[in-house]
């Protein structure tokens, strides 16, 4: 199958925006270093006891041992029922900050708190604090780990993070190893730009819509591939506890419309964990072929699965390496 690259003037602007805030001071490291609050603990953590009540089971488990998928996912439970909330991550008006809602979750929180707890919990301490769980936050949800309080550093769609997490070892996107994958070509990615009224930095903020729409026509251009939903049966006997599961949408303004965990248990099938806005909280649902089909809205899957943290890769020049081989980018530099 032929890729259509991205052309020379495409991968400079590329690689300028994935270096922005970089400073040539090479990537954060998380395990040694507290998340960038540029606001108040009050406004960017909810759930504060919550956060603790987590981290003492976590402790008494030894949750810190186990593999790491299993890890993502017994952390995942703890979430099980929590409420759905929309647009957790809109919390000011201008400045951006890493943050997390232990009692209100949305599709991409959910999963990326299940996450960053995982990967905190690997790292010993004493004690865990909310700044811990903040700092991998920041690592997994902002371009090359950084946040300088920019809403634009943040990563707004799930196939561009895909790319991220593995040019930075928080994952490996496996969809292509699983088999039956097709590439997604000539798909149109303005959700944000056109729907940018229902974003609270984008409404408020009237110059940050030219650039976000400039970084949208740089995602559209990402070699994406994904599993058709009618092939997905097949490769659910492949799949593991913790895996990110990236619902791929048949419509444009994204490539993907929705994002889960992957959970097996005692009946061994492959379900999709996920914050439901249809059933209002987190919750076990179908198959994940039957979801898939569930919805004619839904074109396929991606699939990314969760790296111990002790494979992040902290070397600035390793993930400028590693992200231009991964999205086609060749012979520029930062």
């Amino acid at each position: 199958m032929t890729t259509n690259p991205l052309n020379h003037q495409d991968r400079r602007d590329f690689t300028r925006k994935i270096t922005l805030g970089l400073v040539g001071l090479g990537l954060i490291n998380p395990a040694t270093s507290s998340a960038r609050q540029h606001l108040p603990l009050s406004k960017t953590f909810k759930g504060v006891d919550r956060f603790y009540e987590i981290v003492r089971k976590a402790q008494a488990g030894r949750w810190q041992t186990l593999p790491m998928g299993q890890r993502v996912m017994a952390f995942a439970k703890e979430f099980h029922r929590v409420p759905y909330v929309g647009f957790t991550l809109e919390i000011d008006d201008r400045i951006e900050s890493p943050s997390a809602n232990m009692v209100g979750l949305d599709c991409w929180t959910f999963f990326e708190i299940a996450l960053g707890f995982a990967r905190m919990i690997e790292f010993p301490r004493q004690s865990y604090t909310p700044s811990n769980l903040l700092s991998e936050i920041e690592w997994t949800r902002y371009r090359g780990g950084v946040c300088n309080g920019n809403y634009l550093d943040r990563i707004h769609y799930l196939a561009e993070w895909f790319f991220e997490a593995e040019a930075r070892g928080i994952a490996t996107d496996i969809t292509r190893e699983l088999g039956h994958s097709v590439r997604l070509k000539d798909r149109a990615i303005q959700e944000m730009t056109i729907l940018w009224k229902s974003y609270r930095y984008l409404a408020n903020n009237p110059d940050l819509r030219a650039p976000m729409a400039r970084h949208e026509e740089r995602v559209s251009k990402l070699p994406v591939y994904y599993i058709p939903r009618e092939k997905v049966h097949l490769v659910e006997p492949k799949l593991q506890a913790g895996d990110v599961l990236g619902i791929v949408t048949r419509h444009d303004g994204g490539f993907c419309s929705h994002v889960g965990l992957l959970h097996r248990g005692e009946d061994k099938i492959a379900r999709l964990m996920h914050a439901s806005r249809n059933y209002k909280k987190v919750v076990i649902d179908k198959s994940i072929s039957g979801y898939l089909n569930h919805y004619s809205s839904h074109l396929g899957l991606m699939v990314g699965r969760p790296l111990p943290r002790a494979k992040a890769i902290v070397n600035r020049d390793q993930y400028l390496t590693n992200i231009r081989r991964l999205t086609g980018m060749r012979n520029v530099g930062p």
